[in-house]
């Protein structure tokens, strides 16, 4: 079993941190705010590319470009052997953004994305109705506050 590619140091978690919050930033600026040469900023971007780390970049638009209307998080509990079918079923709505198996009180965190209050009502009533989802618990959204992707 092959080990999953690992940061080396602190600059490695520091540089993704900067590129996460802006991936077109230059190599001497990211050198200039990191206090390390240009050089070394891109053998480390060189080498997390490499090793898989860095998988790619990408354009995030603004908020209002994309018209995200409502996003909510949704914790499941499901009953037990239930996980599979409804992961499939979730799988087929397209709002749903993310499902994340977890720890703790739920069984699943999902993040929805629509267009508006009814739809957003509509999507839960079709997740509680969902065979083998025991509760439903959900937290609108009101501000990114922090976004790394």
């Amino acid at each position: 079993m092959s080990t999953p590619p690992a940061l080396r140091d602190a600059l490695d978690r520091e540089l993704l941190a900067l590129l996460q919050i802006n991936a077109r930033e230059s190599a001497a600026n990211l050198a200039r705010k990191l206090g390390t040469a240009r050089t070394t900023v891109l053998s480390r971007l060189s080498r997390l590319e490499r090793d898989g780390i860095i998988a790619g970049y990408t354009v995030r638009l603004a908020q209002d470009m994309l018209n995200q209307g409502l996003q909510a998080f949704v914790g499941l509990t499901i009953s037990p052997k239930s996980g599979r079918s409804i992961e499939e079923r979730l799988q087929r709505m397209p709002e749903v953004r993310q499902l994340c198996a977890v720890s703790g009180e739920f069984d699943y965190v999902l993040l929805l994305r629509c267009e508006s209050a009814v739809r957003l009502n509509g999507l839960l009533d079709e997740i509680r109705n969902l065979e083998g989802v025991v509760k439903t618990t959900t937290s609108v959204a009101l501000a990114w506050k922090i976004e790394r992707l």
